[in-house]
């Protein structure tokens, strides 16, 4: 009976999601709908899109089981992927949207005139895209295992299957429409079960067996605890800033005011969102404590349902808990297949192809490559995998675009030296990490949380080679701070400058 209602549940989901996205295909009818949705998304719709994507098989999935193991350690995952976004407001949003730039590598071309620099910062968004991309995979392959026994590798060849056909299909318009409708429903997916199973806990008595432990009540126990939690900390405050799926929404709003007020409603929705799989992993502490000894712990949220409630119940809020899984995983990927075929098709795919046809290729590749990947990954916890492409995204483009928005003297030198050494570095942690290395001491700490580290290392880098490089500032800086910190309206120059006067129709400059 579990089984039918989650494949139905599932499969909802997956019709309404390709139905979304055949509408976004009808009104996607032109180079900038697929690339930047026409630059005409609203804060709220853009807002629900972000929360949408940015709430992944980690947050939906891996916060609870990560509670469920750690305790109130684990609250600054929810807590650092929020305040991530506050940052962003106050000194990344509008700026980078009246940037004019579609992709990170537009903006460190146009920041640093440098077509290196661009290079690289391609190569970054590939490798972080991927490293983001692989727990969506993993989560969907874990959620359909779970419920109906099916190989883990069914729900990921499910997921990548739907992300491409509405990629390829409508690009950014239709995946905007996909992932606003996928927040609302993962909010409700996640509210309606817990609502019911508080109150099953309050008519039980309310029991908090197994709560009590003083390893899982207080903060900062263990070894190395503070090294890691600060390291965590920097990764997700600073990490938000560069995630490249996260970034390329900005682009799509109509100005710089429109993407600080998109911030501000993101910040209202996830707040709302992280209350609950926070609520999931206590309760989960409670009645399936027994799943920390079976390393089953990111399941924690599917499997309360039947053992709190049992039944018919049970069994409905589970296929609807399986539901917002799957919506997560689409939402997220999706928005992750975006930001990587935007870039291959730009500055691999573009030079013999129609834009839209080398957006098209450059989806298939990011799924597809991604999907191969997963299958080495298993055993690696959702939420650690996605925490590891934070310490990349704050390691590399965090500093980029700090010193690039608010530094002129930044040089091509300095992006370049920063960006390669941070992302070797922490990215050279994630990929032992991923393939099962677990020394003692020190090491072990620092590649299980290399933030603390390497983002110093970067900006440190970016500074002191910009400082020593004798060719200076590049030689349009100042046109690129005044288009940057003014408003779009205001005229400068006679009244001959406006942020996107000389664009061509490339399409890194729709």
């Amino acid at each position: 009976m579990t089984t039918i209602a989650v494949v139905v549940s599932i499969s909802l989901v997956i019709a309404l999601t390709l139905t979304i996205g055949v509408f976004g295909l009808r009104v996607s009818r032109t180079t900038s709908d697929f690339f930047v949705a026409s630059r005409r998304v609203g804060p709220f719709l853009n807002a629900s899109a972000i929360g949408g994507e940015y709430l992944s098989a980690a947050s939906f999935l891996g916060v609870a089981g990560l509670v469920l193991v750690r305790g109130v350690d684990m609250l600054w995952y929810p807590i650092g992927w929020t305040a991530g976004y506050l940052l962003l407001l106050v000194l990344v949003a509008a700026p980078l949207r009246r940037s004019g730039a579609y992709t990170l590598p537009d903006f460190a071309e146009f920041r640093v005139e440098s077509q290196t620099a661009r290079q690289v910062a391609s190569w970054l968004v590939c490798l972080i895209g991927a490293l983001y991309l692989v727990p969506q995979f993993q989560g969907a392959g874990l959620t359909l295992s779970a419920l109906t026994g099916a190989p883990t590798w069914v729900g990921a060849f499910l997921v990548a299957s739907v992300v491409l056909i509405n990629v390829a299909g409508g690009g950014m318009r239709s995946i905007t429409l996909v992932q606003a409708f996928q927040y609302w429903l993962k909010l409700c997916a996640l509210l309606v079960p817990v609502i019911a199973l508080w109150l099953s806990w309050r008519g039980d008595g309310a029991p908090t067996s197994h709560v009590h432990a003083v390893d899982w009540v207080e903060p900062l126990q263990g070894p190395r605890a503070t090294y890691l939690t600060y390291s965590l900390i920097l990764a997700t405050f600073l990490g938000t800033m560069g995630l490249p799926h996260v970034v390329v929404r900005f682009y799509t709003n109509p100005d710089g005011r429109t993407a600080r007020r998109t911030t501000v409603v993101v910040l209202a929705l996830l707040s709302v969102f992280y209350l609950l799989p926070t609520a999931y992993g206590v309760l989960g502490r409670i009645y399936a404590s027994d799943l920390v000894a079976s390393g089953r712990t990111d399941s924690v949220v599917l499997e309360l349902p039947h053992r709190m409630l049992g039944g018919a119940s049970g069994t409905l809020l589970t296929a609807l808990l399986a539901g917002g899984a799957f919506a997560a995983f689409l939402s997220t990927a999706s928005g992750l297949a975006v930001s990587i075929s935007g870039v291959l098709s730009q500055d691999v795919l573009s030079h013999r192809l129609h834009p839209v046809t080398a957006f098209r290729i450059g989806g298939v590749i990011a799924t597809a490559g991604t999907l191969a990947l997963t299958l080495g990954t298993q055993g690696l916890p959702v939420a650690h995998a996605v925490e590891l492409a934070f310490a990349v995204a704050a390691s590399t483009f965090c500093p980029l675009l700090l010193l690039g928005i608010w530094w002129r003297g930044l040089t091509a030198r300095g992006a370049v030296a920063g960006m390669l050494v941070g992302g070797v570095l922490s990215g050279s942690a994630v990929l032992a990490v991923m393939v099962g290395a677990q020394p003692e001491g020190w090491a072990g700490a620092l590649l299980a949380q290399p933030a603390l580290l390497t983002v110093p290392l970067a900006f440190l880098l970016m500074i002191g080679v910009s400082v020593a490089d004798p060719a200076g500032p590049p030689l349009h800086v100042g046109r690129a701070m005044v288009r940057l910190h003014l408003p779009e309206a205001l005229e400068v120059d006679r009244g001959t400058y406006h942020p996107m006067a000389g664009r061509s129709a490339d399409p890194r400059s729709i």
